[in-house]
Parts: structure tokens; sequence; C-alpha cells
């Protein structure tokens, strides 16, 4: 497992791989990058890390996760927004981020007891506690899903938390400048119109908006 050298800003590279568990932990929506037919595309979806791997889920007739089930060259992109640059000057304003980029090629969990505790893994990411409270995935619905594994082997992570750099110029000036924090967060749980009367709102729902280290989407 090696990080890839940046091309740009390699100051704001991060080879640790500790800080890039921790973004892969926190984040749950990757991007894909592939080439489908003749045409590059990008794929949005829940992903989840798996100690050495990252996972994605979907349905067995989409033609975008077959073709990386076939093992072709792919980039997968996380990031956190974690706050925006306020500048004296809109060209210095920016973005406080962590990007993480992962190379490779993606293999299919296709035995039995390997898939579903994959994709226990990944409800587990999204909504801690939660598999305690459904029934379990019946065998069609284990059919109908692909599950995917992508290795933490190249990687990239770029980090910016500074402060906004002005010139000296600018900071003898009257604008304000600084940062503001940004931190998603659930917000309380909407019922479903079709949901039985009297049915609780279960602890692990609960817990993503009141419960220990609010998650990030």
């Amino acid at each position: 497992m090696s990080s890839v050298e940046l091309t740009r800003m390699k100051h704001k590279a991060v080879t640790d791989r500790a800080a890039l568990d921790v973004l892969l932990d926190e984040v749950h929506l990757g991007h894909f990058a592939l080439i489908v037919g003749e045409y590059p595309v990008v794929l949005p979806i829940a992903v989840a890390r798996d100690r050495d791997v990252v996972l994605a889920h979907g349905s067995t007739g989409s033609p975008w996760l077959r073709t990386l089930a076939s093992g072709v060259e792919t980039s997968l992109a996380v990031t956190a927004l974690d706050g925006l640059q306020v500048a004296r000057t809109a060209f210095e304003s920016g973005m406080n981020y962590r990007s993480a980029v992962l190379f490779g090629r993606c293999t299919v969990i296709a035995e039995t007891a390997a898939k579903r505790r994959a994709l226990d893994v990944l409800t587990d990411a999204l909504i801690p506690g939660r598999l305690a409270e459904v029934r379990a995935s019946t065998a069609k619905e284990m059919a109908s899903t692909l599950v995917l594994a992508l290795p933490i082997e190249k990687w990239s992570l770029k980090v910016t938390d500074g402060w906004p750099e002005d010139s000296a110029v600018d900071m003898a000036g009257d604008a304000w400048a600084g940062v503001v924090p940004l931190s998603p967060r659930y917000g309380e749980p909407v019922a479903s119109p079709d949901l039985r009367p009297g049915v609780p709102v279960p602890a692990s729902v609960l817990g993503l908006s009141t419960g220990p280290g609010d998650h990030r989407a």
C-alpha cells in the first residue's frame, strides 16, 4: 500500500494511511470514474471501508457497475468539505477540505457469506445498529445485488486546513477574513407516509442525529 505523489501543490499531500482511513470512515459518498463504451462517466455511490478495501454495492442490472465488476482500471474520489476560507479578495478565497483518490481495479465479492458480511459492513457504516432492527436480506435480494471491493493500495490524499493567504496590501484593508467551519449533520427523522401508526423511531435512526458523534453523509 502506497500513496501516489501529487503533481501540484505537493505541500498539501498527506501520506499517512491513518489519515486516509479517518476520511474513508467518515465520508460515505464516493465517485467512481471509468470509461463505459467510448465515454468517460462518473458514478456517485455509497461506500464504506472494510480494513484494506473500500466496498460499494448496487443492482446487478447496472451497466456501469458491471463494467467496474469486469476489472477495468478505475479511480474513486472521496471528499470532505470542512469549511470555507473567506479571504479579503475573491481570488484568495477557497475551501478547507480533505480529498482522497484511490486507483485500481474492483473485484466482485460473490461468495454468499462474504457477500452478506460486506453488505452488513455497508449498512452498519451508514446506519450503525440498524441491522439488529430489520430482517435479513432474502436470497432473491442478495442475488440481485452486486458487491464490489476496491483495494486500498494506490492512493493520494490532499488536505487544506489553513487560513486565507492574503497579501500585506490586502491585510491592511477593511475587508473581513477568516474561516467558516462546515460540519454536515443529520436533521430530525421524518416518518414515511405509509408507516404503520405506533411504530417508534428506532435507536439506530435516533443515533444519527442525537447519538455520540453525528455521522457525515
